[in-house]
């Protein structure tokens, strides 16, 4: 039915512009153009330097013929040049691949297929692992090899071109325009690929830049924050932050390396406010040796995204002077699309009750439209009893595309109208959902359901134990019984006998893991527990 609101009153360039985060880094050097953008060892960036340098790469990537729709692949550390590349690469309407330094040949040369790269943009440092990679690619892309003027690598030359002289042949007053359609792809991340090949998950520039504002939400960021670049700038873009951080004019502190010293240093010297991160940096943080530690005075935000960190954990941040927000999502939600919004009258609750609360995964970002936890097979929505098992949906505008080349597992993962996540949870009286398990993680023991994560949650609370991971161990009587991969913390001694006897006065008999091993936990290089390697180890156990 056609309203009166619906006639002569059409789309139009003076009301309507498709939305990108382009913009954001456009206005912040309109408004602030002599503060500090970028902060890399002794150089620092202002912002009118960053965006000149951006339009710069944008205009030396269109003189090669790059444009909308080709792709372009990085193999970068967090380094000024990863930045540009995350403005510079969508100004030409190319979508941005961004890669994980830390996989190997064989993956990333079925990438550059995948993502038919015209050109790759790599630090030396990486550069054993390349030219294995594109020796092995089928594709040609252009190479251009960056060298850290600020950390040198020794790494072999892979092209003909250097990434400064590149950017200097372009125009820094290149006149970039938004994209035609704000649906159109501004980047591409690819899935860890623990079973088959890594799947491409397609971002939009819509998604992106609502993920900006997202983030400044979730993460409590006033003006001129400083944010130290912890998490890596592969994965799902930083969880978009390379674009959020213009939003508010604040400060990139770049850092090529995580390691206690350099993080406690910039903390210190740049008066860093933000940062994110795994488990694993948040350990590295509170293990550090008395010498790296430094004090400050601000309050630092650490925003993490894995399990919920235990009880003591949690302490010890608030006593170094970090206060954790615990957030969750996937590559396929931009990263983090749920954050456990804290109340503060929970911080007078006794203890138990707290940490319940915290082990919560939240309630949806304000750039989500809809989460849910339903059941998959009938697409109902559960009881939000905070008991009944379903699969953990999201709806809105950061949610991808869909995966490049793949229709089915597109179609799959968006059926009924809803991002199938795989992760299973519950739903709570006041909204909040809270992970149970991911659906292959679940281990039926005797036909009856045991989550991971509660286990893990039991084990985490005991003091020894630095990091706890549960899988299902393939068993002739009961199918398949918890097996628990543990690392102890430095200088704790336990043994198996001690952590059974203590998951016998907090867990039911059933859901003791039988098997205790003490090992080192395979991680990804963001810090995620790789279970699928896990669950091999258990077999052969």
């Amino acid at each position: 039915m056609t309203t009166p609101f619906d006639r002569d009153l059409d789309k139009t360039p003076a009301n309507y512009q498709p939305l990108t985060p382009i913009s954001f880094l456009a206005r912040t050097a309109q408004v602030f153009p002599d503060h500090p953008a970028i902060i890399h060892g002794e150089a620092t960036t202002t912002y009118r330097t960053f965006y000149r340098r951006a339009r710069q790469l944008a205009s030396a990537l269109a003189k090669r013929g790059i444009g909308r729709g080709d792709t372009v692949s990085v193999m970068l550390p967090n380094t000024p040049p990863m930045l540009e590349a995350h403005y510079g690469v969508p100004m030409t309407g190319a979508v941005l691949h961004t890669m994980n330094t830390r996989l190997d040949a064989a993956i990333i040369a079925f990438q550059l297929d995948h993502a038919d790269s015209k050109i790759v943009i790599t630090d030396r440092e990486f550069a054993t692992t390349m030219k294995a990679a594109l020796a092995e690619a089928k594709v040609a892309p252009l190479i251009i090899d960056y060298d850290d003027p600020e950390f040198p690598q020794e790494g072999e030359r892979l092209g003909s071109l250097d990434y400064e002289d590149f950017v200097s042949k372009g125009d820094p007053d290149f006149a970039w325009s938004p994209p035609g359609d704000e649906w159109d792809a501004i980047s591409l991340n690819y899935t860890s690929g623990t079973t088959g090949n890594p799947k491409g998950v397609v971002y939009h520039h819509r998604g992106a830049y609502l993920m900006g504002y997202g983030n400044v939400v979730a993460g409590d960021m006033s003006k001129h924050p400083v944010y130290l670049w912890t998490l890596p700038m592969f994965h799902c873009n930083g969880w978009c932050f390379p674009w959020s951080i213009s939003v508010v004019a604040g400060t990139h502190v770049c850092l090529r390396w995580v390691r206690a010293k350099a993080m406690y240093d910039a903390i210190a010297d740049a008066g860093v406010t933000h940062l994110c991160g795994a488990p694993i940096v948040m350990a590295t943080l509170l293990n550090a040796a008395e010498d790296e530690k430094r004090t400050f005075p601000q309050n630092v935000h650490f925003m993490t995204a894995a399990a919920p960190p235990p009880e003591a954990v949690l302490a010890g941040m608030a006593e170094a002077g970090f206060q954790v927000t615990h957030l969750y999502g996937l590559t396929e939600t931009y990263g983090p699309a749920v954050v456990n919004e804290w109340h503060g009258d929970w911080d007078n609750l006794e203890t138990g009750e707290r940490t319940s609360k915290k082990a919560r995964q939240g309630v949806r970002y304000q750039a989500l439209e809809d989460l849910t936890v339903m059941d998959p097979e009938t697409m109902t929505p559960v009881p939000a009893d905070g008991e009944t098992l379903g699969e953990v949906m999201f709806r809105g505008n950061i949610v991808m595309r869909g995966y490049l080349k793949n229709p089915d597992a597109t179609t799959d993962a968006l059926a009924g109208g809803w991002f199938h996540s795989g992760d299973l949870g519950v739903m709570h009286p006041d909204g909040y959902i809270q992970l149970k398990d991911r659906s292959k993680d679940i281990i039926i023991s005797g036909g009856e359901n045991i989550s991971s994560i509660e286990v893990e949650d039991v084990l985490y609370k005991h003091p020894a134990v630095q990091v706890a991971a549960v899988v299902a161990k393939p068993d002739d009587k009961w199918g398949e019984t918890p097996c628990a991969f543990i690392e102890l913390t430095p200088g704790a001694e336990v043994t198996a006998e001690d952590i059974t006897a203590y998951c016998r006065e907090h867990l039911a008999r059933y859901k003791v893991p039988r098997h205790i091993i003490f090992a080192e936990v395979p991680k990804t290089s963001t810090g995620k527990i790789q279970k699928f390697k896990l669950r091999e180890m258990a077999q052969s156990a």
